[in-house]
């Protein structure tokens, strides 16, 4: 089992940027692949972004493409979401995710990541 703690959340202006960070534990966090998800008020959580376990392959959703970007430091078991020109449809609380991924692969969806952290709140607001 993996534990996962996320930080870097907060208030921000339209057009601005934060960095979300993801501090992996417990296992080795180079046998997983991470993600970034994200659920807004009243709203189904959302896939946002997804990293595989060597951090060769990402993949972002639309609605964040080219503005996120996902890393991760496996030496520091850290995943990270840069995030810039956030947008009011932005907010949300953000959430890290992580499934063991032995054979390296890249995974786009929300379904298989059986490890979550508690979240972290992202407000974008004037």
């Amino acid at each position: 089992q993996v534990q996962l703690q996320e930080s870097g959340g907060g208030l921000v202006q339209p057009g601005g940027s934060l960095r979300l960070s993801c501090a992996v534990s417990g296992r080795t966090c180079s046998t997983y692949a991470m993600a970034w998800l994200r659920q807004a008020p009243g709203k189904e959580r959302e896939f946002v972004a997804s990293i595989n376990c060597s951090g060769g392959s990402s993949y972002s959703a639309n609605s964040v493409k080219g503005r996120f970007t996902i890393s991760r430091d496996n030496a520091e078991n850290t995943v990270y979401l840069q995030m810039n020109s956030l947008q009011p449809d932005d907010t949300a609380v953000y959430y890290c995710a992580a499934r063991e991924a032995p054979k390296d692969i890249l995974i786009v969806t929300i379904a298989p990541y059986d490890n979550w952290g508690q979240g972290t709140q992202v407000t974008v607001s004037s």
